[in-house]
């Protein structure tokens, strides 16, 4: 029997901590033919990927992890990327998980099937897999966007994005070009200045970057988190609470950041004594608009007499020079793009087609990114995206997020197993509401009113990234599935019984941990 000729009761796309975290999920509720499809040859997501000189989360460590399993053995406050992968490999090992996972299977389309009621998933190389319900655990930072400047392809030298990050490189002694001042730029750039002869960093905007408060963590504090799971916890919350409090200045009171916005001022002037550098690197925007970055050697590194801030753009890229956007032209060995990925436009290069022949890319084309609490849309039937769009967070853990919505997935597809019943679609004025309460909430945020662009926003300049409030507030709308926001269709046993069932009741739900447990 061939992939496609076996249906499986779900297939989940990605293997970081969305993807795990849904396969954790679905086996608590007892649903266990379950396929997960990881286009690489390991675990990991944007973990695996981002394999770059200094690279590090920006979230406290004890809170970037699944609350099933809490990790006591970070050594670092802010915990580097080889820890977060292989924190990952172990949840897999230790959960058994590897045995839902084929690896090599790159997701490049999937089609709806109104008589059989199933997703037909398309992967490069043509192997195709079947399955009532399809769960999308690609996450937002997986497809780097490398900008189209002209010239670039025939530059002579290396030039790679920071998430294909070429090891093969020696950058000592060279000179490198850095493109791009985000997170993943602040983190490299300490790590290769003075390495490289010279680094030319090309930056567009500017952004706030905020002491940041990592230190290594003690063998004894660890080792105590480890005898005590419940002090672990308290302090799992301790951190999640000073998170949360954050939401605040972002969304209800931006004039709450006014003194965040002075200390970080402060941090670029005690960290670089030239005036004329301090002017290039300060925003002119309110922080918050933009991610806020956080860093302890990213200034330092840009005051060495090795490192020039070019604020003046590209303006076009030769054999072995660039030109910026005053005509000055500058010899170049090596090009590093720190541009960040596709965003709100990360689907735009899959064929997802729905109900009655249209794509996905059609739909949010005419529409915008509008979806049911990130995870459903309508037309496009026993479908879940996790940390779809306006549910991404500019205050808090992205886990917590994402323990939400496979806690969420899970109840959906119990729910529908438990009424007999083919599948469910959700209610078109169901998403209209829940999409239009969060962009009337974002309206009154920093990212709308901070006086800036951002990759939150899609092209239309709308935020479709962001949840607007408090992580608690999604918990408490994702709590528990509620099956009225669904018509539900198709007995599972009679294929032609296109019965609708709008109070179908929910599956006995399963136990909803407190938020940060």
């Amino acid at each position: 029997m061939s992939a496609s000729d076996q249906v499986h009761e779900v297939l989940v796309v990605g293997s970081g901590f969305a993807g795990l975290g849904q396969l954790l999920a679905l086996r608590r509720a007892g649903i266990t033919d379950v396929v997960l499809l990881e286009k690489a040859d390991s675990l990991g997501g944007t973990w695996r990927d981002n394999t770059y000189p200094g690279c590090a989360c920006d979230i406290p460590s004890h809170m970037y992890s699944l609350s099933s399993d809490p990790n006591p053995d970070w050594s670092r406050s802010y915990s580097p990327q080889p820890e977060i992968r292989a924190y990952l490999e172990r949840v897999a090992d230790e959960h058994d998980l590897r045995r839902h996972v084929r690896f090599g299977q790159e997701l490049t389309g999937t089609t709806w099937d109104e008589e059989r009621r199933t997703w037909t998933v398309h992967t490069r190389g043509g192997r195709e897999w079947t399955a009532r319900f399809l769960v999308f655990g690609v996450g937002a930072l997986h497809l780097p966007k490398t900008p189209d400047l002209p010239g670039a392809a025939s530059f002579a030298g290396p030039s790679f994005h920071s998430a294909r990050w070429d090891h093969d490189v020696d950058l000592r002694g060279k000179r490198v070009a850095v493109i791009g001042t985000g997170a993943s730029a602040i983190q490299f750039v300490p790590q290769i200045a003075g390495v490289a002869a010279e680094v030319q960093l090309y930056q567009r905007t500017p952004a706030w970057v905020l002491p940041k408060g990592d230190r290594p963590l003690s063998s004894r504090r660890r080792a105590f988190f480890a005898r005590h799971p419940r002090a672990h916890r308290a302090y799992r919350a301790a951190v999640y609470a000073a998170l949360e409090s954050r939401a605040v200045g972002f969304h209800t009171n931006p004039a709450l950041l006014r003194p965040v916005e002075w200390l970080a001022t402060q941090h670029i002037k005690a960290s670089i004594d030239d005036p004329e550098l301090v002017a290039k690197l300060t925003p002119d925007y309110s922080i918050g608009c933009k991610r806020i970055l956080v860093s302890n050697d990213y200034y330092p590194a840009l005051a060495r007499p090795d490192v020039d801030v070019i604020t003046s753009g590209v303006r076009e890229v030769r054999g072995s020079s660039i030109v910026d956007g005053d005509g000055t032209e500058r010899d170049v060995d090596v090009i590093i793009y720190g541009t960040g990925f596709h965003v709100t436009d990360a689907f735009d290069g899959l064929e997802v087609t729905g109900r009655g022949g249209r794509t996905l890319r059609e739909v949010w084309a005419a529409e915008g990114m509008a979806t049911h609490l990130g995870m459903t849309v309508t037309d496009f039937p026993n479908m879940f995206f996790l940390l779809g769009p306006n549910t991404g967070l500019g205050h808090n853990s992205v886990v917590f997020m994402i323990e939400c919505q496979t806690r969420y997935v899970a109840q959906a597809i119990s729910t529908v197993h438990a009424t007999g019943m083919g599948g469910l679609d959700v209610r078109a004025e169901v998403q209209q509401r829940s999409n239009a309460a969060v962009q009337r909430r974002l309206d009154k945020g920093i990212w709308t009113r901070g006086g800036c662009t951002s990759w939150y926003l899609d092209a239309a300049g709308v935020n479709r990234t962001i949840w607007p409030g408090f992580t608690v507030r999604y918990w408490w709308e994702t709590r528990r599935f509620d099956p009225t926001d669904f018509e539900f269709f198709g007995r599972a046993a009679d294929a032609a019984d296109t019965t609708e069932v709008p109070d179908a009741p929910a599956a006995t739900p399963t136990p909803i941990p407190a938020p940060v447990g």
